[in-house]
Formats: C-alpha cells, structure tokens, sequence
C-alpha cells in the first residue's frame, strides 16, 4: 500500500517534531514546512537519526501563499496536521497584533490552497486555553468555548470557529479540532524535547534549568488557590501520548468524520507542587523554589476528560507524570542549551 503523505505544518517545533516520528513509525511519509521562528535547522538531522529515514523538509512560512503552493503543488498531499503559529501566552498579552495576523493567516492559506490540491483532511492543533477559566473540572469537548484569558487563546478560539463555518459549507471536508492540555517530557533518546528561546514559558523548561544549575531558583506563581496544596493544577500529558493522539486522529480523519473535537490530557490534574516533587522523585535533583505573587491570567484548575478521545479513536496516555519527568530532564542534561550545542 502506498504510504500517505501527511505535510506537518510547524514540524520542527517541540510537539510537531514528536509528531512526526510517530508518523513515522505508524507507516505516513511526514513533509515538513516550518519558518523556524521557534525551532531549530537542528532538528532535521536528530529526526533522520531516530527514524532512520529522510524526512522532506520547506523551509517556509505557512502565512506566505507561495511557500504553502509549493509543497502542495510538488506533492500529493494526504492531510495536513497543523502546529505552526505562535504560542507563548504571555507573549500575546504583549503583542496581540503579531499573534492574531499570524496565527489566522496561516490557517486561511491553508483553508485557501488546500482545496486546489484536492487536500480535505486537516488535524488542527488547539489548546484547552479555549475553554478559558473553567466553572468545573473535568473538562469535556461539549463544554462552552470563548472567553480565553490571553490574546493566544483567543485566536485559537477564532481558528477552531473558521473551521467549523468552512466545515459547515464544505461537507466532503474533514477537521479534527484537538484541544491539548500541558505538554511536557521529550523522547526517550534526549534527543530531541522543548527548547524554548529565552526565558521558558512553561514550567517544565523551567524546572529542568534549574535542574541543570542554569537558574538558580524555580518562581511558583500563587500558593494560596482553593487547591489542595494551594498551588495551579494541570493537566501534564507526555508529548509522545500527545503525538501518538495525533496519529489515531488520523485514521479518523480518513473515515470521512466531518468535524471532531478531542481533549487530549491524561484526565487527571497534578499540581505545580506536586510536579516538582515528581521531578524530584524520578531524578533524584533537589529543584528549589520561592513562592511569587499570582500570575495574571492563570486559572485555578484545568484538566480534560478523555473518556471521548479514549471511545472514538483509541487513545489513552501512558506515561505518568515522573515518566515526563526522567525524560525531560534526560533531554536537558544532554542539551543544556538546547539545540545550541
């Protein structure tokens, strides 16, 4: 049977890359477009020595028509899952403008050019920012959407609803809309993992410099929420379960679905505190820390039901929180710097 093509948007970048072995492994032909804002050239090569194959890679921005018609016009494009776009929450509290151009213009490129290639199935990288600050945990798919805390969020709820009115007027059209709670760990090689410009984001990034002694402290933000230990919970879900959702989303997408939407966390929260304890645990690292005032637009508590994902394309995350953990801190002690070194 001829392998599809699967053109992976944002593929060098932390998630889209874990995606792309998996790819791999389940027997697609995954095709990278990526500008590298965010990723590294680096990352190619690492890709090609944990698959043992070599992986077509554009570098080219989604947003831009041409670089978009390239690939499509040069190959016979299966489905598109779609990372590329900016992501650092915070960041788009500073810069709205920035986030809102390129976060919408490349899905409308894509929604544009698509159609000329006879391309009608797209995986839709959302998050579960959409569901904004949740009246109750669990969070299920049916559960309302629009009131994000950030300008990031906000686009990815204008993006999931350009999908669902193009879905709307296209019916032979085929989106799956996946809502990711908190990715963490790396592969099991070290590597490849999260490599964040800068000062990290996330916490993860963050507890593993502190780990490898290149900040000297971890800043939990609040210790006073209705939580047990007073600390945010989230959901941590290993980038390899979030990747492997993807592939299974695929199949879907190929028996002709329509639209679906699917959390995918682990269904269960663990708190900041709780997680650095984990890290503790599997790495034996002390990770010290200082409690700082509450973060502007940070929720009290997020984590996703899973039981739809889990009933209608099979998929259950596997590793725990301490799995992402030895993990992450494997890709860090083996890249302090990243993709630098």
């Amino acid at each position: 049977m001829e392998r599809k093509n699967i053109l992976v948007t944002g593929g060098m970048g932390y998630i889209g890359s874990h995606t792309v072995i998996k790819l791999v492994e389940y027997g697609y032909n995954p095709i990278i477009i990526d500008n590298l804002a965010n990723s590294s050239e680096k990352v190619l090569p690492r890709l090609e020595k944990i698959t043992g194959t070599k992986i077509a890679f554009y570098k080219g921005d989604v947003c831009n028509r041409e670089d978009v018609d390239k690939v499509l016009s040069e190959n016979k494009i299966d489905a598109v899952i779609h990372f590329a776009g900016l992501k650092a929450v915070g960041e788009s509290v500073q810069k709205p403008v920035e986030y809102y151009r390129n976060n919408l213009d490349s899905t409308l490129t894509l929604l544009e050019e698509m159609p000329k290639y006879g391309v009608k199935n797209i995986i839709f990288s959302s998050s579960a920012t959409v569901y904004g600050t949740p009246t109750h945990v669990p969070l299920v798919e049916s559960d309302p959407i629009g009131q994000a805390t950030n300008p990031y969020g906000q686009t990815k709820i204008i993006q999931e609803g350009i999908f669902q009115d193009y879905c709307h007027v296209h019916p032979d059209f085929n989106v799956a809309l996946l809502r990711y709670f908190n990715p963490i760990g790396a592969h099991a090689s070290g590597l490849i993992g999260e490599a964040p410009n800068g000062i990290p984001n996330n916490l993860m990034p963050y507890v593993t410099q502190v780990a490898v002694g290149k900040r000297d402290h971890l800043s939990i933000f609040g210790d006073d929420y209705n939580t047990p230990d007073g600390t945010c919970i989230r959901d941590y879900i290993h980038v390899v379960d979030l990747a492997e959702g993807h592939v299974l989303t695929l199949k879907k997408l190929f028996e002709n679905p329509g639209l679906v939407i699917y959390n995918l966390g682990t269904g269960k929260g663990t708190s900041v505190l709780e997680l650095v304890h984990a890290y503790e645990k599997a790495t034996g690292v002390k990770i010290p820390y200082v409690i700082a005032p509450r973060r502007a637009g940070d929720v009290e508590a997020n984590y996703a039901a899973t039981d739809k994902a889990e009933r209608e394309i099979g998929f259950k995350a596997k590793y725990t929180v301490e799995d992402s953990c030895r993990d992450s801190n494997h890709w860090q002690q083996m890249n302090p710097n990243g993709y630098e070194d």
